[in-house]
């Protein structure tokens, strides 16, 4: 056989055997593996953005400037704007002034109050004269059309007070009643749709101020006196014999009371709105002006801690420090102390919490914060 041949021969078989692994040969092992590399470990969680502190607008710019908080309060209405026997203003709406002063300039005694009227809040307002009204102001549609209501810090409803010695179990017996009501007030529209829907008979006995009409029905210038609840039950405090007098069980409509601001400083009506919502939280986590402080040493919960400014940057995101509600709940209390001390079953007004008792109580109410996160 030619060599040509033989060779080719033998390089052909080669090849078969390379192919099939073996020709009569011990197998050889496989090459070993390359190592692999190690899983990377896992990424350590991100670090929370820097809050950007938020810039100042004009109203807190200018409370800043002048070192107090400017407040439209009721002209003197017990239990929620009125002066002391040492001059000293007191009530509900006050200790919600005070509460927003101390949010925004750490004092809560940095305040001034401006008495205003009916009509003239508004003007006050809108004027420039005062940065907010606590003021007992209805929140209605018209009114937030040309103002802003950040919150409600009280759910009242419009009734009628009268002597028990009518003997009346309900205000639908009032067909023929003369009527006290503030002229110009939603009490007034409010008297006027009730009457007018249950095809009752009254007159209207308008007078210009709160007070002219509590005085009105005092001397018995009407049957009956009709407001906002809670001003039947400061009213009824004031007369010679509070006992001779009964809130009858109707409430013929629903206002919701609260601050207001003037429109286009969005900055202003969160801190207003944000300053009731901690106290109302503050109430609902168990957190008072008595126990803030060990609170907010020991606290684990992280809304309580949020809350007292101890983690996260809340405050700044507003423009505010973080210990804002801490500053707050120390030196004003919770939604309920205030509640309590002002207003509540053991003040002279003896109210009850009714719609202004927790959304979690038993029985449960309408005051209920936004989630602070």
């Amino acid at each position: 056989m030619p060599l040509r041949v033989r060779l080719a021969g033998l390089f052909t078989a080669a090849m078969i055997c390379g192919a099939v692994g073996a020709c009569g040969g011990r197998e050889e092992a496989p090459p070993p593996a390359a190592p692999s590399k190690a899983a990377p470990p896992p990424a350590a969680p991100a670090k929370a953005e820097a809050v950007t502190p938020r810039k100042a607008g004009p109203t807190i710019t200018a409370i800043k400037a002048r070192g107090r908080l400017v407040c439209g309060v009721h002209e003197g209405l017990l239990g929620f704007a009125y002066l002391d026997n040492r001059g000293q203003w007191r009530g509900f709406d006050v200790d919600f002034c005070r509460a927003t002063a101390a949010a925004v300039l750490g004092d809560a005694a940095a305040v001034r109050f401006v008495p205003t009227g009916l009509t003239a809040r508004f003007e006050a307002l809108q004027g420039g004269r005062v940065d907010v009204l606590w003021r007992s102001t209805s929140f209605t549609f018209g009114r937030d059309s040309r103002m802003d209501f950040p919150a409600v810090n009280y759910y009242d409803g419009q009734g009628f007070l009268v002597r028990r010695s009518l003997d009346l179990a309900s205000a639908t017996e009032l067909n023929g009643a003369r009527v006290c009501v503030q002229a110009g007030s939603s009490s007034e529209g409010n008297l006027a749709d009730f009457f007018r829907a249950r095809g009752l008979n009254y007159t209207v006995v308008s007078h210009g101020t709160e007070e002219h009409a509590r005085a009105a029905y005092a001397e018995e210038g009407c049957d009956a006196y009709t407001a906002d609840i809670s001003t039947l039950a400061a009213a009824r405090t004031t007369l010679s014999n509070p006992g001779a007098h009964v809130i009858l069980p109707e409430v013929i409509s629903k206002e919701p009371l609260g601050p207001v601001v003037r429109e286009g400083d969005d900055q202003w009506a969160d801190v207003v709105r944000w300053t009731l919502a901690a106290m109302v939280l503050a109430e609902e986590l168990g957190v008072t002006s008595k126990n803030v402080d060990e609170m907010r040493e020991t606290a684990t919960s992280p809304e309580v801690r949020r809350l007292l400014g101890v983690e996260g940057d809340l405050g700044v995101a507003m423009g505010l420090t973080n210990d804002w509600a801490y500053r707050v709940i120390k030196h004003v209390g919770n939604y309920g102390e205030v509640f309590d001390r002002n207003v509540g079953v053991n003040s002279p007004l003896k109210l009850e919490r009714g719609l202004n008792a927790l959304w979690n109580a038993q029985p449960s109410g309408l005051m209920f914060a936004p989630p602070l996160r």
